[in-house]
């Protein structure tokens, strides 16, 4: 497949996120300079900012593509990197790796690291509240970005990934799990740039569904690095749902078996765009771009 188009829209939507970032974030100054200074670390210079591209990709589809839509894009890499800073802090998964460098726990210390997410996740509704739309897009925008972070969405799915016992952890129960913590964004960016974009209800619907498949693909591509992949490339540590005796897919599927489910996610994913015919080819592309992502 070529790749060649979509990579051209990654990239660009990698520097417009980078863009927007620099600019909605706070510069370092006063006696709390350390705080911006640590958000900054964390949002700037790194990752595949997917979900800010599948925001704009969504938004594009109807013919939205301006500062409105990439400010959404910064809100929601904000939160998105608000919640790898907490998930890497010792009392939840204790990881000294993120996009290739030193966690913010390990660059800075653990309460800084706290409190950039803190930051970060404010940060993200600042910018979302200053957004040039309608005032019942701006609502609707912020009251879908909570319900994604919050307890209906990532932070409960990170409550159940705490709280589950590896005994309980059914092919059911993951699937749960992780349509909520890593899900809920995903589903997110597809949803927000489907509000800008003023999409009807059968339309949003097929995005929706899409969104939660390619979030499951997501899942599951990533339990299956987490055995395949090499930490340099991937950016993170690897092989540690393994060594903590974590349940995943793969654990539950078997390799071959968690590859073969994420093919017919696949495959139902891209069936979902087939309404919007030849629009959609970029978040077609995304799917088997996600399939056989290397970090």
């Amino acid at each position: 497949m070529k790749f060649s188009i979509f990579k051209d829209k990654l990239t660009e939507a990698q520097s417009n996120t980078e863009q927007a970032l620099d600019q909605w974030l706070p510069k370092p100054e006063g006696h709390q300079a350390v705080i911006m200074d640590a958000m900054r670390y964390a949002a700037l210079g790194g990752g595949k900012r997917i979900r800010p591209f599948l925001l704009a990709e969504t938004a594009e589809l109807f013919g939205r593509d301006d500062d409105a839509v990439w400010g959404a894009a910064s809100a929601l890499e904000c939160v998105h990197v608000y919640s790898l800073i907490h998930d890497d802090l010792p009392c939840m998964d204790d990881d000294n790796l993120r996009r290739g460098k030193p966690t913010v726990h390990i660059a800075y210390d653990e309460a800084i690291a706290v409190l950039a997410g803190d930051g970060l996740l404010t940060q993200a509704f600042e910018i979302m509240s200053g957004l040039d739309v309608s005032a019942d897009v701006r609502v609707k925008l912020i009251q879908s970005l909570a319900k994604a972070a919050g307890t209906q969405g990532m932070i409960g799915g990170q409550v159940i990934d705490i709280m589950a016992d590896e005994a309980s952890r059914t092919e059911e129960l993951i699937s749960q799990l992780q349509s909520l913590k890593t899900g809920a964004l995903i589903r997110y960016a597809v949803e927000a740039g489907s509000i800008l974009g003023s999409a009807n209800a059968d339309q949003t619907e097929n995005l929706l569904a899409y969104a939660d498949d390619l979030g499951l693909i997501f899942q599951i591509t990533d339990d299956i690095l987490d055995v395949e992949g090499d930490a340099k490339r991937v950016g993170k540590a690897v092989k540690k749902d393994e060594n903590l005796g974590k349940a995943t897919f793969v654990s539950i599927l078997g390799l071959e078996g968690a590859k073969e489910k994420a093919r017919n996610l696949a495959t139902r994913a891209k069936g979902r765009l087939e309404p919007f015919g030849q629009k959609a080819q970029i978040l077609v592309d995304t799917v088997d771009y996600i399939l056989v992502r290397d970090q």
